[in-house]
């Protein structure tokens, strides 16, 4: 690419493999890799005269990191890499070839993350940092229907500074490139296909492809999520604990997960609907992340059965309700009905009545009930009837007829009065 003059990335990494002929003029480069083969990463500074002089006479650190190119998969990181360990015990997806590697210094790799490698370096100096892919591409695949293509994957390069504490922690450039990785020899097999392909084309056909390039240049992108602090802890993350449902401050209906919701709230929202099996699967989800699963990925991470439902539980929408009506609690008692202009919802004395909504999903006395413990916090066993005031301050006990022949966003006034055993009765004034 041409150089920008307003922005200039201060590093470059060159990677010693070269690129797929087969890949349109305007799509990323891909290059394939064999598993297990080291190939060197040059770390080459970049920066201008004048370009951030505080890392002069300093070291860099960077991390490199082998993460999936495939958005879906990305959702499902934790769970994939897990699958993996799982059948690769004691192996790492990625390692550095240290005998082979110049100039890198301090090089720390963590059990716990065992796709990403971290070292420090001298910008001035000469820097190769040699990588080994242990992971190949068609291990993410489902297989379901035989010899599927393998999932591509990303190399990406995060470089920090030293911040005034000591801690690499200052971000100073990310760049990344689309890679496939193959069994030994797959990768130059591969390359000869794709030769082979393109010099069948005709020259016509060839102008919409790009040349094979025999390094790959990694193109600038956004850091990887993950801070550095969080790399070098060494401390496995802990499962989610929550206290008693009783305490729950989940701001999200307990029906519906919002794509607002937190991680918190996306955790709660799994052990309310019985999928306290996930919670560590999906603990770094928010409600976002969460939704866009499609129903394949869902079967994939947690099978038929699960899967199936939790998909179901997601994708599920509120159904429009068949009444609202609109409930105040009446400030005090000795407050007369008169007093309240019924235009604007203002006493003549300047007190302001709020108005709950009350959503109505079942016409039956009992969803009054439990609604209207559930948006003025009664609790439901102390609520004893209902009634309606009637013709002259007579008191109806609400039925579902009555429920039923409620005129919609009707509003009500409601008080409480104490009954016997310590039951509370409810009452509506009609407005």
């Amino acid at each position: 690419p041409q150089e920008n003059e307003t922005k200039h990335p201060p590093f470059q990494y060159v990677m010693c493999a070269a690129t797929s002929p087969a890949v349109k003029l305007y799509d990323e480069t891909l290059t394939y890799l064999n598993q297990g083969q080291s190939y060197e990463i040059r770390m080459l500074d970049n920066r201008k005269a004048g370009d951030i002089p505080e890392i002069n006479g300093k070291l860099v650190k960077s991390i490199i990191r082998v993460v999936f190119h495939d958005r879906r998969l990305q959702y499902t990181e934790h769970q994939q890499l897990e699958g993996w360990k799982w059948n690769r015990p004691g192996d790492r997806l990625l390692d550095l070839d240290i005998p082979m590697s110049v100039g890198v210094i301090d090089i720390k790799t963590n059990p716990s993350q065992l796709n990403a490698v971290e070292f420090l370096w001298d910008p001035t100096k000469c820097t190769s940092a040699f990588i080994q892919v242990h992971c190949i591409s068609t291990e993410f695949t489902p297989r379901k229907h035989g010899g599927e293509k393998g999932v591509p994957f990303r190399i990406q390069v995060d470089t920090f500074k030293q911040t005034e504490n000591g801690e690499y922690t200052d971000h100073l450039h990310s760049a990344s490139c689309q890679i496939k990785v193959f069994k030994p020899k797959g990768a130059d097999r591969k390359q000869k296909t794709d030769r082979e392909k393109m010099e069948k084309r005709t020259a016509h056909e060839k102008e919409k492809y790009q040349p094979s390039y025999d390094t790959t240049v990694l193109t600038e992108c956004s850091p990887w999520p993950d801070t550095p602090t969080t790399f070098v802890n060494n401390s496995p993350t802990p499962a989610p604990t929550f206290t008693s449902a009783q305490h729950n401050t989940y701001s999200v209906p307990d029906r519906y997960l919002h794509p607002s919701a937190t991680i918190q709230e996306t955790q709660q929202w799994l052990l309310k609907h019985r999928f306290s099996t996930y919670t560590r699967l999906f603990s770094n989800f928010s409600g976002a992340d969460l939704l866009k699963l499609t129903r394949e990925d869902l079967v994939q991470i947690c099978g038929p059965a699960d899967g199936i439902r939790l998909y179901n539980a997601l994708k599920s929408r509120s159904v429009r309700p068949r009444l609202t009506i609109y409930v105040c609690q009446e400030p005090l008692r000795s407050i007369q009905l008169e007093r309240q202009d019924a235009g604007n919802g203002d006493s003549s004395n300047g007190a302001i009545y709020v108005y709950h909504a009350i959503y109505l999903e079942e016409m039956a006395a009992s969803e009054v009930t439990r609604k209207l413990a559930l948006a003025f916090n009664i609790p439901l066993h102390q609520i004893n009837q209902v009634y309606r005031q009637g013709p002259t301050g007579i008191h109806i006990l609400v039925s579902d007829q009555m429920v039923q022949n409620f005129q919609d966003e009707s509003c009500f006034l409601f008080t409480t009065i104490k009954g016997t055993v310590s039951f509370l009765t409810v009452y509506f004034i009609l407005v």
